[in-house]
């Protein structure tokens, strides 16, 4: 682990490979624009507010050059009270409208970004199990986090201040038009150096960017990986702490080169323009003195549109400096439609069949089941054929990688078969809703996951409408409610973080006890008692035992001594059906089952 972000990944992270940027420029700005459409109405407006304070603060201007021109040399106190109430009034009213127009933007923006999160989240919650093996898991945190937050500004603020830029960029060029045409043919040699500059740092923040992300998804996987409890065991038992807190401080530091290069380059754009609409008042100032021009200019004018063309710059740079957000978001965009757009492997079919869960009688049968993990030439499973009569127990043995989990998975429809079909009462369950599934097939596996909250939290997942008195009956069934009661706060204890807090065997029967609540006809048991206790073992098969009177049941298991009882026993070896019968009928044979037996 410490190893894993070697020379080769430092040289991926600086840079951005061609596949990205193209991956980049693919992202049609039309389906950005998409994002937006159901906005369309509160766009609408703040685009009219947006035009009216534009037009409104034109006013400014030629109030000023009023109060220059004839207001002070004639000492008009009347008119200058006027052009002054005048100008105080443009500021209340373009203050007040900015105040509405930032409030509808900004509730339009996190709309926006509302619906990006829970999108993602949604679309990866369809993604199959083996997606989530095949990709880490701070990465996937890092795209719903880190990538859709860089896109906020964008997201947020792109359309009014395109829209209030574009219209106070107009408004003042018509103003300076107004003023002196002769003057703004000046004020134009501004716009050449400005574009052209604003695409080369644009170019420059997209690869930056890309970059970024990928080094913020890096420190996300060093973070998930090294300080969850699990990690922070790992890394004391195998004193690799250092050696950790060296990667994460090397991450960091690429972080900072990536941010120094994309505010830089931001920067030197400032200061250029910046040189670049100080020079042009100084020009106006010599063009309105020259003796060509001389006396054909008030100074009010003069004034007045060294006051525009220095207003301008800030609408022009904000019209410009949406180019760049856009722009170098384009690699945000394209990661977060890239998870939008994975292909649901495991999904509703698009005529499901309807059933109740009341009314499943329990009978499954696996028909010339085959399946293959991608990437592997050998097949997990090959020509498996199995029937578990409703109401009767399956037990699954073998040696390790012998295909039972992978056979529990189809079941439970975490995969779906290569080849063949897994029925429940004669129906294929790739056509029944993934929730109507659920409800029908409880899983217990060998690696119980639990959710750091309280015990009653975690048992009420499987079934939110769960009263106390249901919650209890399912923990005295899994022969844990004891143990709880004894606890100083009960079902209200919290079990940390993974439940760490409590042992292998406490925590198996917690999650024993919250499959047991949703009370599924067909129960599968993955080394559900892998981690008991002898004594414990003996207490909650005394519980499956009971529970499992009319139920179907297939349980998976190394310790034979469970298995005893079952209606039937399969023996998997290489993915096939070795040997089938009841333990007795296995014994005498005297073949795998015997000799694992022995």
């Amino acid at each position: 682990m410490p190893g894993s972000g070697g020379g080769a990944g430092r040289r991926d992270n600086r840079t951005v490979t061609a596949a990205e940027r193209e991956q980049a420029r693919k992202v049609p700005l039309r389906r950005i624009a998409a994002l937006f459409k159901a906005h369309r109405g509160s766009l609408a407006v703040v685009t009219f507010v947006i035009v009216a304070s534009s037009v409104v603060a034109m006013a400014s201007p030629f109030l000023l050059r009023a109060v220059i021109d004839h207001a002070l040399p004639q000492q008009d106190l009347q008119l200058l009270v006027a052009l002054v109430g005048g100008m105080l009034g443009v500021a209340v009213v373009t203050a007040v409208l900015g105040v509405i127009q930032t409030w509808i933007s900004t509730r339009v923006g996190q709309q926006v970004m509302h619906r990006l999160r829970s999108e993602v989240f949604t679309h990866l919650q369809r993604q199959s199990v083996g997606f989530f093996t095949r990709t880490r898991s701070g990465e996937i945190q890092s795209r719903i986090t880190n990538d859709i937050g860089g896109m906020q500004q964008v997201v947020t603020s792109t359309a009014t201040s395109i829209a209030a830029n574009l219209t106070t960029v107009v408004a003042t060029g018509v103003a300076m038009v107004a003023l002196s045409w002769q003057l703004s043919l000046i004020s134009l040699v501004v716009m050449p150096p400005a574009v052209l500059l604003t695409r080369r740092i644009a170019q420059l923040r997209l690869a930056v960017t890309a970059a970024k992300q990928r080094e913020l998804a890096d420190l996300n996987v060093t973070v998930e990986e090294s300080l969850s409890v699990s990690g922070i065991q790992l890394s004391k038992t195998m004193g690799t702490g250092p050696a950790l807190a060296e990667r994460f401080a090397r991450s960091s530091q690429r972080l900072i080169d990536l941010e120094l290069r994309s505010e830089l380059a931001g920067r030197w754009r400032m200061a250029t323009m910046s040189i670049i609409f100080a020079a042009v008042p100084a020009v106006i100032y010599l063009a309105a003195g020259l003796p060509a021009t001389a006396g054909a200019l008030s100074i009010g004018t003069v004034v007045a549109f060294t006051t525009l063309q220095t207003g301008l710059f800030r609408p022009l740079m904000g019209l410009l400096n949406v180019g760049v957000q856009v722009i170098s978001s384009l690699a945000l965009f394209a990661r977060i439609f890239e998870y939008l757009d994975l292909p649901v492997e495991i999904a509703d079919p698009p005529r499901p069949r309807t059933i109740r869960a009341s009314e499943v009688r329990g009978d499954v049968r696996f028909e010339e089941v085959s399946f293959s993990y991608p990437g592997s030439s050998t097949p997990a499973l090959d020509g498996v054929s199995l029937e578990v009569p409703a109401g009767s127990s399956l037990a699954l043995v073998g040696a390790t990688g012998s295909g039972k989990s992978t056979l529990a998975a189809l079941m439970a429809r975490l995969q779906d078969p290569t080849s063949g079909r897994v029925t429940i009462d004669g129906i294929d369950i790739r056509n029944l809703r993934l929730s109507d599934l659920a409800q029908i097939v409880g899983v217990v596996s060998q690696d119980t996951y639990l959710m750091h909250a309280t015990i009653a939290e975690n048992l009420r997942y499987a079934k939110p409408d769960a009263t106390d008195a249901n919650i209890e009956a399912a923990a005295r069934s899994a022969r844990i409610h004891d143990l709880i009661a004894s606890l100083p706060d009960g079902y209200d204890t919290m079990v940390g973080s993974r439940g760490h807090r409590f042992s292998g065997g406490e925590k198996q029967r917690l999650a024993i006890a919250r499959t047991l609540l949703r009370d599924p006809r067909i129960l599968i048991l993955d080394e559900a008692t892998s981690a008991l206790d002898t004594r414990t073992e003996r207490a909650v098969q005394e519980a499956f035992d009971q529970l499992s009177v009319g139920r179907t049941t297939i349980t998976i298991a190394h310790r034979l001594s469970t298995i005893r009882t079952a209606d039937q026993i399969a023996v998997l070896d290489g993915g096939r059906v070795a040997e089938a019968g009841t333990h007795q009928s296995l014994l005498e044979i005297g073949g795998r089952y015997a000799a694992l037996a022995a």
